[in-house]
C-alpha cells in the first residue's frame, strides 16, 4: 500500500475489512486478493502468535492495511506487534483516558511516547532502521475499542488523549457490559453506540464498528464510519460452505 491507515481514513469512501481469526497465510491472502481494504488480524480472541501474525502480514504483503488487535493493554504486546511491521494497532477495552495514555506511551517513539527501540520486520529487520523510526509517530494508526458502557461515560476525556487516530466500536462486548449481551439491535445498546459515533463527529476523529452481517454496513457507512469490519473469515467459509449445501438440497449434520 502506498498510502498508511491513517491517510486513508481521510478518503470519502469507507474502508471495508474482515476480522482474521485462523492462522492460515493463504486465507488472508485470498481476503486480500478479494479486495478488502483492510485486514483485522484478532489476537485478543484468535488463535494468532506473534509469529502467526508476522506470517500472515508477510502473505498479505502490502496488498491491503493491516490492523493487529492486541491481546491487551500492556506495553509488551504493542511493542510486539509494532516490531513485526503492520499498519497499525488496536487496542480493546480502552475505559478511561489514563488507558488511553498508556497506549500512546507504548506505541508512540520519543519524545511522542516510550516505545522502545528495537530492529526486527518493521524496520527491514534494520535495512531502512532510519527511516522507520523517523517517520514511525506519523504513519503507524492507533485504533482504540470503545467497548464498554464505562468507557462511553469516560469518552470525552479518553477522546482528549493526543495521538488517538481513530476508535472502533464493540457493539458486542458493549451489550454485555450493560446487561444485554448478544443483543446489539437493542434500542439502549443502539443509543450508547450513537453516542460514540456523536462525539467522534465533533471530536473530528475517524471511527469504525464491527457488524456480523453485511446488511448492517450500509447504515454504519451512512452514520458516518470510515471504517467497517464485516463478519470474520471463518464465519464467510461456514457461510457459504452451508450456502452450497443448501443449494443442492442437503440437510444440515
Amino acid at each position: 500500500m502506498n498510502q498508511s491507515f491513517i491517510s486513508s481514513l481521510s478518503n470519502s469512501k469507507a474502508l471495508i475489512g474482515t476480522l482474521v481469526t485462523l492462522d492460515s497465510s493463504e486465507v488472508v491472502e485470498i481476503l486480500a486478493l478479494a479486495g478488502f481494504d483492510w485486514l483485522f488480524l484478532d489476537m485478543e480472541h484468535g488463535n494468532l502468535s506473534i509469529a502467526s501474525v508476522q506470517r500472515l502480514c508477510q502473505a498479505i504483503a502490502g496488498r491491503c492495511h493491516t490492523l493487529v488487535r492486541v491481546p491487551e493493554n500492556a506495553p509488551i504486546w504493542i511493542k510486539k506487534v509494532l516490531d513485526i511491521g503492520c499498519d497499525g494497532i488496536i487496542v480493546p477495552h480502552v475505559n478511561t483516558a489514563e488507558e488511553a495514555m498508556q497506549v500512546i506511551q507504548a506505541a508512540k517513539y520519543q519524545p511522542k511516547g516510550q516505545r522502545s527501540v528495537g530492529a526486527a520486520r518493521a524496520q527491514g529487520y534494520g535495512h531502512y532502521f532510519s527511516e522507520y523510526v523517523q517517520n514511525a509517530n506519523n504513519e503507524t494508526t492507533i485504533i482504540i475499542q470503545i467497548e464498554d458502557i464505562i468507557a462511553v461515560q469516560n469518552l470525552d476525556t479518553i477522546l482528549k488523549v493526543p495521538g488517538i487516530d481513530g476508535v472502533l466500536i464493540g457493539p458486542y462486548d458493549l451489550s454485555g457490559s450493560m446487561n444485554l449481551l448478544g443483543e446489539v439491535t437493542h434500542p439502549l445498546v443502539q443509543a450508547e453506540i450513537n453516542k460514540v459515533k456523536l462525539k467522534c463527529k465533533e471530536t473530528k476523529i475517524p471511527f469504525g464498528i464491527f457488524v456480523m452481517n453485511v446488511e448492517a454496513t450500509p447504515k454504519e457507512i451512512a452514520d458516518g464510519c470510515g471504517f467497517v469490519a464485516i463478519g470474520t473469515d471463518s464465519a464467510m467459509v461456514l457461510g457459504r460452505a452451508k450456502q452450497i449445501l443448501e443449494t443442492i438440497g442437503k440437510s444440515p449434520q
